[in-house]
């Protein structure tokens, strides 16, 4: 236990994330988090209804077979989970959030700058996700009771801003009661949304007349294909998956530091990526080539299967479902990121609920006008560019922490806000700085310049890469900056 968090104990505090900031180191005994925990981050973050509908055209859009697809992505899994053992190694030893392991790299204040960027891209997807979430609720009520539309205030009917604010506030009963809620909805929904999903095969299954696996087969044949084409296409979705599991990697020691031990973590990794990847993207796969035979067409949405089963209980079910699976990756991939960040613009003001509290604010906002204003605005380019600045700040963190650390930090220094080891000049590390500043350029050109489009798909591998390497030589010409 760090001297801060001995000072806050001896005083009368406790570790509670509730009850003191969020960024403090946890405990021992708040280290509670097993294989199966870890597991189903990646189960919620990959049961994403865009989840579903990007793996299933994975394996129809990119122009390869359905192994290669299905190898591609079991490598995209595997280089996923070396990405995350690396950034979450720190945090499950030191038991510290992103923002406090930036530190290290970037200075007590320097760190600000990536945490904020973070929390932003997190804020707003937080909002957008509470805003599908609550469209599975008001699938639910209009299957259970029949309702039709009605009069409709910024986009949304009296039931879609009737499901909002439950959804909304649902949120707000799990953060309120801690990590140890969040653990739990996220052991609960991973398991349930597998359960529906395979339910649903089974559904097409019996509609195709035994057809489904056959139909499978001829997604999985590509007779025009080429050593090339094959070969393109393995590393165009080794791409896009990684860039789908960026947000995530950069920000993981907010999750591993609840793991019991570094084991458990490598483990959960382990079971959570590669097998995640396989059952799920086979259940896709199977969905996809069932709907293919008992509808006529390859439908990668599964909300349209499901209304075209024209079944009101497989209607309640899969809006149960797609709800958790919303929820779930929202917790993930948004909200926890976005907490831990509000909290680090002022540590010893914002707690783990003031920051809950003020996520859930813009999310109320940006969630209620998404419909009807703030999707046709074109925000999403800035979003995504600000989610691609995000590539250097891994790479700065995973060479400053295991090439010029040798993955030692002073836990106390990282939270001395006025001096120590980590406070560089002013606060600022000018090396890690300059290396985020070049880098980041380059991250901005490949999404707004169509000249390197191209390069879309290996933007942030490629960010991460050059960040690294930037930072690395700054830091040996300017070691004390």
């Amino acid at each position: 236990m760090s001297v801060v968090a001995q000072d806050h104990v001896a005083h009368g505090g406790t570790l509670d994330p509730n009850a003191m900031n969020t960024l403090n180191p946890v405990s021992a005994e708040e280290k509670t988090w097993g294989w199966f925990a870890i597991f189903n981050i990646w189960a919620n973050d990959v049961q994403s209804l865009f989840g579903y509908s990007l793996v299933a055209s994975l394996f129809i859009s990119y122009g390869v077979g359905g192994w290669t697809a299905f190898a591609a992505l079991i490598a995209a899994g595997l280089f996923t989970m070396w990405m995350v053992n690396l950034s979450g190694a720190p945090g499950e030893k030191y038991g510290i959030p992103y923002p406090v392991l930036a530190r290290a790299s970037l200075g007590t204040e320097g760190a600000k700058l990536p945490a904020i960027l973070r929390s932003t891209v997190a804020v707003f997807w937080y909002g957008v996700q509470v805003y599908f979430a609550s469209t599975a609720v008001a699938l639910l009520i209009r299957s259970l009771t029949g309702a039709g539309g009605g009069a409709e205030f910024l986009g949304l009917t009296g039931i879609d801003w009737f499901s909002f604010v439950i959804v909304w506030a649902f949120h707000i009963v799990i953060f309120w009661r801690g990590m140890n809620w969040v653990e739990a909805f996220l052991n609960i929904a991973g398991p349930f949304v597998y359960l529906v999903m395979i339910g649903l095969v089974i559904v097409l299954w019996q509609r195709s007349d035994g057809e489904l696996l056959s139909a499978t087969a001829t997604i999985f044949a590509n007779p025009e294909g080429t050593f090339a084409t094959e070969f393109k296409g393995f590393v165009a979705i080794v791409g896009t998956m990684v860039a789908y599991f960026a947000a995530v990697m950069i920000n993981f020691s907010d999750f591993s530091r609840y793991a019991k031990d570094k084991p458990t973590m490598l483990i959960g990794n382990l079971t959570g990526l590669p097998l995640n990847m396989i059952l799920f993207s086979a259940l896709a796969l199977l969905t996809t080539g069932g709907a293919a035979v008992v509808f006529g067409e390859e439908i990668i949405n599964p909300t349209e299967i499901v209304e075209r089963t024209d079944s009101v209980l497989l209607g309640v079910i899969a809006a149960i479902t797609f709800f958790a699976a919303t929820v779930g990756i929202n917790l993930v991939a948004n909200f926890i990121p976005a907490v831990n960040g509000i909290a680090n613009l002022s540590p010893d003001k914002i707690s783990f609920r003031n920051a809950g509290l003020i996520t859930s604010v813009f999310a109320l906002v940006i969630g209620g006008f998404w419909n009807s204003f703030i999707s046709q605005f074109g925000i999403t380019g800035f979003v995504n560019t600000l989610g691609a600045t995000l590539a250097p700040i891994f790479g700065i963190m995973i060479v400053d922490y295991y090439w010029h650390r040798n993955q030692e930090l002073n836990e106390d220094d990282l939270y001395n806000m006025s001096g120590g080891a980590y406070h560089y000049g002013n606060g600022w590390n000018g090396s890690a700085v300059k290396a985020f500043g070049f880098a980041a350029i380059f991250s901005v050109i490949t999404v707004w310049v169509p000249w390197f489009s191209f390069l879309s798909g290996y933007t942030w591998v490629i960010g991460a890469i050059l960040g690294g390497a930037l930072f690395h030589y700054f830091a040996k010409r300017q070691p004390n900056a």
